[in-house]
This record gives structure tokens, sequence and C-alpha cells, in this order.
């Protein structure tokens, strides 16, 4: 059997070197990280989504769920009363491929705040609070930053329950490039309590367009890249 010389048997090895750092998720990052270079946030219609406390089981639990009204063709959702308002998800009721979309999980939906995309560093939960559910987004294990309160549903009762975002929350599109995704972000400009501390020339504007644009297009499929540390502040918000 003929060896390859050494010099080209290194060049072979050291061009498969990153793409196994790529297949293994060893690129050189901090233990607090952010996506925002890699995707961006664009503005959607907001009356076209609900965000839902969905009962899980025998409804003591709950889970974030996110209708969207794709289409007109007929209703996803429909919505009740107040403090708390009940949503009927119509959707679970018929095929809604093209009409609707659900969002039920971290696949459909993360944390945003300003340019920095938290998907891996934060995680949203529903946690019932007196006679309150609130939508609560705490860092992960070994993650570092602050519990915030984005959303409530001002009362309980049985059944889904609409979420009243708390002031300075939305929903934005994550784009790859000029691509819409199917994956929707609870965003903020900045972290509760930031404002103030903002110079007036840096403060953020009520709907930026596009936060965290890259600069070039996406592949067919587009995949995480690697992430760009971020700086979360170390005051724990109170709800």
């Amino acid at each position: 059997m003929r060896v390859a010389p050494l010099p080209l048997f290194l060049r072979s090895l050291s061009s498969l070197v990153p793409s196994l750092s790529v297949l293994l998720g060893l690129a050189a990052v901090g233990p607090v990280a952010a996506q925002g270079a890699l995707f961006s946030a664009r503005d959607l219609d907001q009356s076209k989504f609900v965000l839902v406390a969905a009962p899980i089981g025998d409804g003591v639990r709950a889970q974030l769920n996110i209708y969207e009204q794709v289409s007109d063709r007929r209703p996803c959702f429909s919505t009740s009363g107040s403090s708390p308002a009940r949503v009927e998800p119509l959707l679970g009721s018929f095929d809604f491929t093209g009409i609707c979309s659900r969002y039920m999980d971290a696949n459909g939906y993360s944390l945003r705040v300003g340019g920095s995309d938290l998907a891996t560093v934060y995680r949203l939960s529903v946690v019932r609070q007196g006679s309150d559910n609130i939508l609560l987004a705490a860092p992960g294990r070994n993650q570092a930053g602050p519990e915030v309160v984005v959303a409530r549903t001002q009362g309980h009762s049985d059944g889904f329950l609409q979420f009243v975002p708390e002031p300075g929350w939305k929903l934005m599109r994550r784009h790859y490039g000029n691509r819409a995704l199917g994956h929707v972000y609870i965003y903020r400009d900045t972290w509760p309590g930031q404002e103030a501390s903002l110079p007036e020339a840096q403060a953020p504007i009520a709907n930026p367009p596009v936060v965290g644009a890259p600069a070039t297009n996406p592949p067919a499929s587009a995949a995480p890249g690697a992430p760009s540390p971020i700086a979360i502040p170390s005051i724990k918000a109170q709800p």
C-alpha cells in the first residue's frame, strides 16, 4: 500500500480540523455567549400573535405556547374576558397547515435583548405566583444573569390564558440574512432598568426594523455558528 508523503498528510489533516471543531462544538467561545452576529431580528405584526400559558397534564403546571395567524382563511385562536383573558386554541381542531403557526418550545421561540440572541443562555418558563402566572426568563445552569418577568396573565383560571407582555417586551421574527425563519424572539431593546443609563444618542428607537443583521445571505439550511460574548447585568430584576 502506498503511503502519502508526510507534508501532504499534514495538509489533509489540517483541512479536517475546522470541520471537526464545528461538528463537535469545540469553537472557542466564552461560558456566556450569544448568537447576535448570526441572526437578525425584524418587526412583525403583533396583532397576528398571542402568547399563551398552556396547561400541562392536570393543569397544575403550564408552558408557553405562541400562536400565529398566518392566513385569514380560518381563525387560529379566539380570546375572551380579561384579567385573565382566556384563549381558545382553535387551530387544534383542524389541519392548520398554511393557516396558522404554533410555537411550543425553545425550537420555536427564544429570548433576545438588543443585539444579543440569548437562545443558548436563557430559558423561558411559566411560573405560578400567587393569583397570577408569570412568564419568567432565567439564565440556564452555570450561566450568569438576572431573572426577568417578561409577561403576566394578570390573574389565574383554568384552561389556556393569555399573557400580557410587561412594558418594553414584544415579538420579533428571527432572520438569517434576508430569510425569515420559523422562530420568533421575545424581544426587548435593553434589560429592564437600563433605559435611563443609556446616553441620549444611544437610546433605543421604538421599532428597530432590523437588529444584528448578518452580512451574508443564508445557505440552503442555516446552522448556528460561533457565538460572540455578551455582557449581562448582575443586578437581579424585581418581578
